[in-house]
């Protein structure tokens, strides 16, 4: 049986050019405002918003099984957080435990985090591990560099690293991850040498300066903010608002991140909100931040935006309010419509399963947080078989 493509009619499509009535797809989109061909399955969407798919630019895909983790009321360096897990890693029963579970399951548990919360792309900070190379449920950035900080390795090892990073690719480093004068001299380090270039991409910054980001800037990197994640260990974040009052600042150099559970919000969702309570940004730029913003800072061409010919990585999300921005801010995981990845439905709404049919995706009844949902066959199957489970997903 052939897949046929999905009209969505009477919709709000968040598209390049502004908002559109409709949109064609089938692995790619096909059309937007264009009327439906003979072929195509046309599915009234009631006025709900078409979105692109979200991007979550920094999590730690095999850590999201653990909850959240400290020992201190807070750090003036997450340096010092990672000497107090040391011990705890080998001591303490739950974190041993949690070390125990397959790398399949773990991973399984950080790509539902995603997938659920609407992120159809996502930049792992770890080594590309076999598993997220082909199959994985949510596509992961797969080139890319990265070095994890000036706390856990040389100068020499980070500037190794730096060099074996393909052409082309985001170099990711986690930087500044405090406000002790250590974390502050960490981008000078950087800068002497060599490694801050248009590719590298800072994660966290919360000791950055004005006069540093004024560095950033004019080197064309970018950061990745995580406000659940630093308010949680250090208790402030990085200034993003003073950042954005900068003459020389680009709000397109900016982009958001969850970490992981070990530290970070339950999901992209909570964290848009928990950015919004820490700053006082316009929601459009909390919406660029998950979309276009994470699709340049990762050199993602033909993610973060809906346009024809672009895979069809799509977020459909409820009339819960006038604008796309505020429907963002106000949503919850369980009341996302559908999240298809490459034309795929993999989670929706009962009430669109014509849209499953359609692209020959066979279903299982699933809830998510109480509500009632459908899961591609295929996903339930991975999740069945799982010796972890996501928290408020039944299957």
């Amino acid at each position: 049986m052939w897949r046929r493509p999905v009209a969505l009619v009477n919709a709000r499509v968040v598209a390049a050019g502004g908002l559109a009535s409709s949109i064609r797809f089938s692995n790619r989109v096909l059309g937007i405002d264009k009327p439906p061909r003979r072929s195509d399955l046309v599915v009234d969407a009631e006025g709900a918003f078409v979105l692109p798919g979200l991007v979550n630019s920094h999590d730690h895909l095999e850590l999201n099984h653990f909850g959240r983790v400290k020992f201190r009321a807070t750090y003036e360096n997450a340096s010092f957080w990672i000497e107090d897990m040391r011990p705890k890693l080998r001591e303490d029963p739950a974190l041993r435990k949690g070390q125990r579970y397959p790398l399949r399951d773990r991973l399984l548990v950080g790509a539902l985090k995603n997938l659920l919360s609407g992120v159809t792309t996502v930049s792992h900070h770890n080594p590309l591990y076999r598993e997220l190379r082909r199959g994985f449920p949510v596509p992961v950035v797969q080139r890319y560099g990265w070095a994890h900080s000036f706390h856990l390795e040389t100068g020499e090892d980070i500037v190794r690293a730096y060099r074996k990073t393909p052409r082309g690719a985001p170099f990711l480093i986690h930087l500044a991850e405090g406000f002790d004068e250590s974390a502050k001299g960490e981008l000078s380090r950087l800068r002497e040498l060599g490694c801050l270039r248009k590719n590298t991409v800072l994660v966290h910054g919360v000791g950055l300066s004005l006069e540093d980001w004024t560095s950033v800037h004019r080197a064309g990197a970018g950061l990745v903010w995580c406000p659940s994640s630093n308010r949680f260990l250090l208790g402030r974040s990085v200034s993003v608002d003073d950042f954005l009052d900068r003459e020389l600042a680009s709000s397109s150099s900016i982009a958001l991140g969850t970490d992981s559970r070990l530290s970070g919000a339950r999901d992209l969702l909570e964290e848009i909100r928990e950015a919004r309570a820490a700053s006082s940004l316009a929601l459009a730029d909390l919406l660029r931040m998950v979309t276009v913003n994470a699709a340049r800072v990762l050199r993602l061409p033909e993610a973060g935006r809906i346009a024809r010919g672009h895979p069809a990585d799509l977020l459909v999300v409820p009339p819960i309010a006038v604008t796309p921005e505020d429907a963002l801010v106000a949503l919850d995981r369980s009341a996302i419509l559908l999240v298809l990845v490459g034309g795929r439905p993999l989670v929706g709404a009962p009430e669109l399963s014509s849209v499953f049919a359609a692209r020959r995706v066979a279903t299982t009844d699933a809830t998510l947080d109480g509500r009632a949902r459908l899961l591609d066959a295929a996903l339930a199957r991975r999740i069945r078989s799982s010796a972890l489970s996501e928290p408020g997903l039944e299957v």
